[in-house]
């Protein structure tokens, strides 16, 4: 089976009237009774903001300022992303791409080099696309508010809320991964945060809770507090602000919440590509990336041919033994083979580097960092490359 039909990322709905209330102490009741007899303090949102004051972070890169395009670029690099792995990329990213309108003016191709080895690679289509779509209908001024932001692609109800949060001050409750976990266990919400029923009592919880001032800090606070103290393994109980109030705590089963999603078995799916390899007349060697439709799993992205190019001719005898590699995504796992062949006669001209052959383009090691590259397939070529490097060259010429 080959790698077309991959999951796409979906759009949140847009965002609800707001609901005005303040973290007062009161029984709430959410949609379904998912959420029932529930007491929260009165001093939820005061506790964690002050918390966050003294324990929380506040020299990530992309903290202290109020410009929405550096707050935005973070905020989707952080969607089901630690804060440690996205640091270098999005420092690299803003060096290259330091305001929308860089980033507008690049190619797709460009940004998904850059973004290559950070997964969910839809994240940097849409990246790419909003950075057009500001240009292009909001003349360059990157939107601060939530409402505006949910117009853009890839931008959910609750990621608009943290950009306006943090941007402007917007009063918005947020729901990530790290806000659920928070939620459910405090006050012991039943049911997998993901279905629909258990999600709308979950922000209407969300909503109600948000104070009337310091926004910031406390959209911040429970990002904080679900990634460092109220974590998904081993959290730290004894340093949480919300510890005395903690539903999950008293009654001891800080480990069933939240609900794990509905256990089934992940599809396991199967594809061959072919790893082409050529030597120019210097020596050097040089492998055939084709880029991926742009729907599909690893869409945009440059990976190994599928099928062998019309007009190439390749050897019978393999270039190596057949590599293979096994891969998880979210919904399947792929198992993934990989046949070496030397290509024999290729009608395109020849040439030395990179050239242009449809969608297909010879590549050298050294240049490999320029393309946007799924994480297992570098693995496949650096594998192959360092083989190829660890024997003397027996094929001269090609």
């Amino acid at each position: 089976m080959g790698l077309a039909g991959g999951q796409q990322a979906r759009l949140s709905p847009a965002l609800p009237p707001p609901r005005r209330q303040a973290g007062a102490s009161s029984r709430r009741q959410g949609k379904a009774g998912i959420i029932t007899g529930v007491q929260a303090a009165p001093d939820f949102s005061s506790r964690l903001i002050a918390w966050q004051g003294r324990h929380g972070r506040h020299d990530l890169p992309w903290q202290g300022s109020r410009e929405p395009y550096r707050i935005w670029v973070s905020e989707i690099m952080l969607q089901q992303t630690q804060v440690a792995a996205v640091i270098p990329y999005y420092q690299r990213f803003m060096a290259r791409f330091p305001d929308v309108a860089t980033l507008a003016a690049a190619t797709l191709d460009e940004v998904l080099a850059h973004w290559s080895g950070l997964g969910y690679y839809a994240r940097a289509r849409h990246l790419h696309a909003t950075a057009c779509q500001v240009m292009a209908v909001h003349a360059g001024r990157f939107p601060d508010r939530s409402e505006l932001l949910q117009e853009l692609p890839g931008i959910g109800r609750s990621t608009a809320a943290a950009i306006a949060a943090f941007a402007r001050g917007e009063r918005a409750a947020i729901l990530d991964g790290n806000v659920r976990r928070v939620l459910a266990r405090h006050f012991a919400i039943e049911g997998f945060p993901g279905a629909p029923k258990v999600q709308a009592a979950m922000w209407q919880l969300a909503e109600s809770l948000l104070p009337d001032t310091d926004i910031e800090a406390y959209t911040q606070g429970l990002m904080d507090l679900g990634a460092t103290v109220c974590t998904r393994a081993r959290p730290r109980c004894s340093a949480c602000p919300l510890a005395a109030s903690c539903s999950a705590r008293a009654s001891d089963a800080v480990a069933r919440y939240p609900a794990p999603r509905p256990a089934h078995a992940r599809p396991e799916r199967r594809v061959m590509l072919w790893l082409l390899r050529s030597r120019a007349a210097d020596g050097g060697l040089r492998c055939l990336l084709e880029r991926r439709p742009p729907a599909g799993v690893w869409g945009g992205l440059w990976s190994l041919p599928e099928h062998l190019p019309d007009g190439l001719r390749v050897d019978a005898i393999p270039a190596g033994p057949a590599l293979h590699l096994t891969h998880g995504f979210t919904h399947f796992v792929l198992h993934i083979t990989a046949e070496q062949r030397h290509v024999v006669a290729d009608p395109a001209p020849a040439g030395h580097g990179v050239r242009e052959h449809g969608d297909l383009r010879w590549c050298r090691q050294a240049q490999l960092a320029e393309f946007g590259l799924p994480a297992p397939i570098r693995l496949l070529l650096d594998t192959a490359f360092a083989a190829d490097s660890a024997r003397p060259a027996s094929r001269p010429g090609r």
